[in-house]
């Protein structure tokens, strides 16, 4: 039997608060309308998703296995409801997704100068979605850097730049006019993702800001972003040995589309 997607989203909504009452709040449907889609689901499966009693409600093995596969399938039938509705209403708008520092201006004029009947808009994507927003067809192409998950992505080189230490002003070596990793070895370093499920992931670079002024610790950045965010309570200095920071432009792999081919033409001209 095939899987109803409408009851895996409503098994995924109960899996990830263990509450059918709060689930039923999120969907907007009764409490016994929920339990009946997750028991017709069970009866699907002809497996038990949940253990309920007296102390709450637990995922059963089975329904662990299913909340894991559950959250791509339903990632990926969004996404192709999306591409379906953009092919339905026609190639006539392309979303360019960049990384802070990274200037699509100029690819985006010349783009819109060759395909003047075309909608282009850009928009900003931090490093822990810029993959998936490509891939669930949010952007339909990105200007992204490294670290990058490449599985299901075309990945097209661009260029590299330097990278430097974003500082606090006060810095002991914020006046040098260059610096070696060694010189930084004893600092603390920001954190990106931490393992304790109290602690948020520095996402922004306006969060790099806070952090680094705040005496936090101190991180690298391109020199691009060096060149276009300032604050007075922040310096850069440039970095000899730090390995250069790279910028692709990436888009799902196998997607077939001429504004993506023709705007990925443009930006390898002009970069």
């Amino acid at each position: 039997m095939d899987l109803d997607l409408r009851k895996v989203r409503y098994f995924t909504a109960v899996a990830e608060r263990l509450h059918f009452g709060r689930a039923a709040e999120s969907l907007h449907i009764a409490q016994p309308v929920l339990s009946r889609q997750i028991r017709a689901l069970e009866k699907d499966l002809d497996a038990t998703l949940f253990e309920r009693d007296s102390h709450g409600v637990t995922l059963t093995a089975a329904g662990r296995q299913l909340l894991d596969d559950a959250r791509p399938l339903l990632a990926n039938a969004d996404a192709t409801r999306r591409r379906v509705l953009r092919a339905a209403r026609g190639p006539r708008r392309l979303v360019v997704g960049f990384r802070a520092g990274v200037v699509v201006t100029r690819a985006v004029r010349a783009f819109g100068a060759a395909h003047p009947d075309v909608e282009v808009k850009a928009r900003r994507v931090e490093w822990d979605d810029q993959e998936q927003l490509v891939l669930d067809g949010t952007v339909d192409l990105a200007y992204v850097r490294r670290p990058l998950r490449e599985q299901g992505l075309t990945v097209v080189p661009l260029f590299s730049e330097a990278r430097v230490a974003m500082l606090p002003a006060e810095h002991r070596l914020a006046g040098k006019q260059e610096l070696a990793l060694a010189d930084l070895a004893d600092e603390r370093w920001l954190r990106y993702t931490d393992p304790r499920p109290d602690d948020l992931p520095i996402r922004t670079i306006e969060e790099k800001f806070e952090c680094v002024a705040a005496g936090t610790g101190i991180t690298l950045v391109p020199t691009s972003v060096a060149e276009q965010y300032s604050r007075p309570d922040i310096t850069y200095v440039p970095v000899r040995d730090a390995e250069p920071d790279q910028v692709l432009l990436v888009w799902e792999k196998g997607r077939r589309s001429p504004l993506i081919d023709a705007f990925a033409r443009i930006a390898q001209e002009r970069d």
